[in-house]
């Protein structure tokens, strides 16, 4: 064996325990616990939206309604 191919060997040893490490192994990896918290934080993204939403048209109906009593009023 040359020196080359006991290099592309062991790169090739050192490649396979990293994706070991971002797999698993028959576990969830590091991988998967990534995917776990990026599906809560898009939840509590998806839930600040629609609370926002809910603020915005509350405080568009506050405002209208000052409107139109303050017409009235005059």
């Amino acid at each position: 064996m040359t020196d080359f191919e006991a290099q592309v060997l062991t790169d090739l040893q050192v490649l396979k325990t990293q994706m070991e490490q971002v797999m698993g192994i028959g576990q969830p990896g590091r991988l998967h616990q990534l995917e776990g918290r990026v599906s809560v934080s898009e939840e509590g993204i998806q839930k600040m939206k629609g609370f926002i939403a809910a603020f915005s048209t509350a405080l568009t109906m506050v405002h209208l309604a000052i409107s139109y009593f303050a017409a009235r009023h005059n």
